[in-house]
């Protein structure tokens, strides 16, 4: 028992030591107003969720030891040796990686590391060894559990107290007091790990409610690796068992009659989604183009970074008088993924993973892009610079409706990484596979993504002239610049298929939009707005400034009845959840958050806390109606895909 109290207390060390040095390595990501205050509260509640995490990791060791001291004594000290060896192992790789994890996703491990398991597998570990130098990463892991190997051995051998205490003829009593404080101790040590740091659940710390910083960073270092783990895994399976969301069919139909202005007198929930054009705005184009832009964030764009010279040609585009903008737009979800399901189905995300659920290919929802744009006459191709066989996209686009489905695989010998072909042949092969006959087009891009190895100085980007207008202390960050410069070459090749397209096909439609954002800034404490907003940009024969309302805002949702709006004849029946951009939509929600013309917040605080664009003061909203929107947005988007069009309670009988 003794042995197992140190092996407890060596590991709640071990986790206390990694997490400060965790936040003093990262402090760049502190906000500016963040103290030693929260850096101290921020260590004293990791260690106390922390005691959960040594208790458990002891326990593994502790309980095989024990069975073997009265049963097989000689494999007892083995036993120690190997599952702490490997329970060190473990922990050290988790920290390592936490690091880099950290720096691309903002967050301590989370749901994305599940999400790796459906994506390219060969392209996530060569983007590993090119980015993340993994054999040196592995390498210094291991390292540093052996040295923590060795330190826990030597610290199980220290008896000097046990010496000293048989040396001493004791009273009775004395030793039996002595056994019942060790008891108590035991005891106590017990129901810290249990509780995370309390002696009981009323005021137990958990990965749910330790996050008590007013700092994002500071909350996520919290978390030691084990436990984010264990969020990960918890949100994950929250995801596939639907248990995310919680409504009842009174709830969603009232919400989908408050979303459609309807009365909420029909359990059929495809009646509230159907919409009826207003009257096409432009000339039908010949061709419409969905432009996914991987990680191409708005910030960029905004005015204060216009000396950065990464979106000259988005800037160029934004000029003309072909071309309007919406600056406040978000991404269906964190993930490339999210944006895709977006599009292709028309759903938010609601913790659903479309691409692996059996429903989502049997026949395309009614929401769906492609089935909708054949009505109007398009033929329907979905072009990816990456192989058809990440996150299933080939079969999952043409079980939702796609006519052709293009990957790299189609493109022959081509330069790229192994997430996909280079941004201008891919725009290429789309150029080449073009005809007279009218086509919905889905393009999405892959070059602006971590390994970040395109030779962008080669192609032209000017390293030094980007490095002299960023602030001093980005100046010298190397992979910061290499990421701008993808950000440089994703936008230079975005203009230049717009141009081609314009010259060839003049009287096309054109929707550019980020995949996501959230990947780099320029700032290490990015607002949320700046964070998570990507460009909402139309360009075409017949757009004009205004044809987007002047306060508009959306999300991935909005961009086909945005289109549909724009250029189906008036009577034209489709179905969404979403709404135009041209005709009453001023706001936008996704997994996480929400946004209108002149505030952002979170979609899961009540009430909601809007922040400002701008960083003046947070302006108001009406919060009954945003939750109202939020809630109805969620649940249509969950219930639709997963139960069908009816709206029948006992679909939900057995649910956990």
């Amino acid at each position: 028992m003794l042995k197992g109290l140190k092996v407890y207390a060596f590991y709640l060390a071990v986790l206390s030591l990694f997490r400060l040095v965790f936040i003093f390595l990262l402090q760049s990501y502190m906000g500016p107003a963040s103290g030693m205050g929260d850096i101290l509260l921020a260590l004293w509640r990791g260690s106390r969720l922390s005691m959960q995490t040594a208790g458990c990791l002891a326990l593994v060791s502790f309980l095989p030891a024990l069975f073997l001291h009265y049963l097989l004594p000689k494999l007892e000290w083995f036993s120690w040796r190997v599952l702490n060896g490997l329970l060190l192992a473990m922990l050290s790789i988790l920290y390592v990686a936490s690091f880099p994890f950290y720096r691309q996703f903002r967050m301590n491990f989370n749901q994305m590391i599940f999400n790796g398991a459906n994506d390219d597998i060969y392209a996530l570990f060569i983007t590993m060894i090119q980015q993340y130098w993994l054999p040196v990463r592995l390498a210094g892991a291991l390292l540093l559990a052996y040295g923590l190997w060795r330190l826990l051995m030597a610290w199980l051998k220290w008896t000097p107290l046990e010496n000293f205490l048989r040396l001493m003829r004791l009273p009775l009593v004395v030793r039996l007091l002595g056994r019942l404080a060790f008891l108590a101790g035991v005891y106590v040590s017990v129901m810290l790990g249990i509780f995370g740091g309390s002696l009981g659940w009323q005021t137990a710390v958990d990965w749910e409610n330790a996050g008590v910083t007013k700092d994002e960073f500071l909350n996520e270092a919290i978390l030691d690796n084990p436990q984010a783990v264990y969020r990960a895994w918890n949100l994950n399976h929250r995801m596939l068992a639907c248990n995310g969301l919680d409504f009842t069919v009174e709830d969603i139909r009232s919400l989908a009659a408050l979303l459609s202005g309807r009365q909420p007198d029909s359990d059929d929930l495809d009646v509230y989604l159907q919409k009826i054009a207003g009257g096409a705005q432009l000339e039908q184009p010949s061709h419409v183009f969905v432009i996914l832009s991987e990680s191409f964030a708005n910030w960029p764009l905004l005015d204060k970074y216009k000396n950065i010279p990464i979106s000259q040609g988005m800037r160029a585009l934004l000029a003309e008088e072909d071309t309007d903008y919406c600056p406040t737009f978000l991404p269906n979800g964190a993930s490339t993924v999210s944006a895709v399901t977006g599009v292709v189905t028309g759903f938010a995300d609601a913790n659903l993973y479309l691409t692996t659920m059996p429903e989502s290919f049997k026949e395309p929802y009614v929401t769906a892009s492609a089935p909708q744009m054949e009505k109007l006459g398009y033929a329907t191709n979905f072009w990816y610079a990456g192989p058809a066989t990440w996150e299933r996209i080939g079969a999952f686009t043409q079980a939702q409706g796609f006519d052709h489905f293009y990957s790299r695989g189609d493109f022959g010998d081509v330069p790229g990484s192994v997430w996909g072909c280079e941004d201008e042949y891919l725009y290429d092969q789309v150029l080449k596979g073009l005809s007279d006959a009218p086509s919905f087009n889905v393009i999405l891009n892959a070059s602006n993504h971590s390994p970040y190895d395109v030779d962008v100085e080669a192609k032209g980007f000017d390293k030094e002239a980007v490095r002299a207008t960023l602030p001093p202390e980005a100046q010298n960050d190397e992979e910061l610049l290499r990421e701008l410069g993808h950000y440089w070459y994703a936008d230079r090749e975005l203009a230049r298929f717009v141009k081609a397209v314009k010259a060839k096909y003049p009287d096309s439609l054109i929707v550019i939009v980020g995949d996501h954002g959230d990947r780099y800034n320029i700032d290490k404490t990015p607002s949320t707005y700046e964070r998570y907003g990507i460009p909402f940009i139309l360009t075409g024969k017949g757009v004009h400034k205004g044809t987007l309302l002047a306060d508009s805002a959306g999300s991935q949702i909005d961009i086909m009845p945005t289109i549909f709006e724009l250029i189906a004849p008036k009577g034209f029946t489709y179905m969404s959840v979403g709404s135009s951009l041209t005709t009453g939509n001023r706001r936008g929600v996704n997994y996480g958050f929400w946004i209108t013309r002149n505030a952002v917040g979170k979609a899961d605080t009540v009430p909601l806390l809007p922040e400002s664009l701008n960083g003046g003061e947070p302006p108001v909203i009406d919060d009954q109606a945003m939750q109202d929107y939020i809630n109805a947005v969620r649940s249509i988007s969950w219930w639709r895909p997963k139960y069908g069009p009816i709206l029948d309670a006992s679909r939900l009988e057995g649910r956990e």
